[in-house]
């Protein structure tokens, strides 16, 4: 699989851009762990072409976590373009505009998935951003506004937009397999990303994103719906071995031996020292907490509320380490005892 000028082994797996988690630190990584295309968090135009100082900073990319894909959004034309040209200036090997995410802050002021209500305006979007820079120029966006909108044949679902955009001069497209009316609730429909895949009309690289949460399901994506890259988002979060037990699946067929309970833990320890390495104390710890209270490490530990809310509120790094090397293992879960390698 090429985007643009980048060359991928068979059957790549990219991070998901996701706000306030794909920082540089947990970019690199899920890099060190086999994710072959890494994107940053959401960079707003408006902010960017202010110089807003933690939107430019957001478009750093180090030379170990590429190649990377600096994600922008917008609801103007000229903003974005020249949001666009901004973000190539930090050499990013792919630009990716969000026409994707649902939320209301974003969405609801007609950016992101807000664009799935303005397929002109969408186009006219991902022109602009085209003919502003040099680099590849991908789209990640959702199968429609809502379950009407996204049916084939509507004009305004994915079937029919991915024919649009990839005559913008997109050199690959991202589907996330859920309306924007879902949220992230439901289940992921890739019947419709297949469908997207399977029209041969389509020569670009499609992309599906979407409740690949386990290394089995990464396999029928590729296998049953014939996309070329697998995305993977939230099952990250916490987790970024995951990448590691999907490419190791993909080419034997045999699930690797799990990582132990100290291995995984120190993983994630490791993600907090290299955030406050990169931010500083108090930034760092506030970037890994995320991880730290969504880890499946921690699953089926008890009372691991109270000590999910006590690692929110630590301030200082040693509070921190202390409430973590301070897990209690031995106790019982309401199925039994945990069971882990210490």
């Amino acid at each position: 699989m090429r985007i643009g000028n980048i060359s991928f082994d068979e059957h790549p797996l990219f991070l998901a851009p996701m706000e306030d988690v794909t920082d540089p630190a947990f970019r690199l990584t899920c890099k060190k762990f086999g994710a072959d295309m890494v994107y940053t968090e959401f960079v707003s135009a408006d902010a960017l072409i202010r110089s807003v100082k933690r939107t430019e900073q957001k478009l750093f990319i180090s030379d170990e976590e590429r190649p990377a894909a600096i994600q922008i959004y917008g609801r103007d034309p000229e903003t974005m373009a020249e949001a666009a040209r901004i973000a190539e200036a930090a050499r990013p090997e792919v630009i990716d505009i969000n026409c994707g995410c649902p939320v209301k802050k974003i969405a609801g002021k007609g950016a992101g998935a807000g664009l799935l209500q303005n397929i002109p305006l969408m186009l006219e979007i991902v022109k602009a951003v085209v003919n502003a820079v040099k680099v590849p120029v991908t789209v990640k966006t959702r199968l429609g506004w809502d379950p009407e909108a996204a049916m084939p044949g509507s004009g305004r679902g994915i079937t029919d937009i991915a024919e649009m955009l990839q005559d913008c001069g997109i050199a690959a497209l991202t589907i996330h397999g859920r309306t924007r009316e879902q949220m992230y609730t439901g289940e992921a429909n890739w019947d419709l990303i297949g469908k997207v895949k399977e029209n041969q009309r389509i020569k670009i690289p499609i992309i599906g994103n979407g409740d690949v949460t386990t290394p089995e399901r990464a396999k029928e994506c590729f296998d049953k719906y014939g996309v070329d890259a697998v995305m993977i988002g939230r099952a990250t979060v916490g987790a970024p071995w995951i990448f590691r037990d999907v490419k190791s699946y993909l080419q034997t067929g045999v699930m690797p031996q799990d990582l132990t309970w100290k291995e995984k833990l120190e993983i994630l320890k490791g993600l907090v020292d290299s955030n406050i390495e990169k931010l500083d104390e108090r930034r760092g710890i506030l970037h890994s907490r995320r991880h730290l209270a969504a880890s499946p490490v921690f699953k089926g530990i008890p009372h691991f509320r109270d000590i999910r809310v006590a690692m929110l509120r630590a301030e200082g790094y040693d509070e921190l380490m202390s409430i973590i090397d301070g897990i209690n293992l031995e106790n019982h879960t309401r199925d039994g005892v945990v069971e882990v390698e210490k």
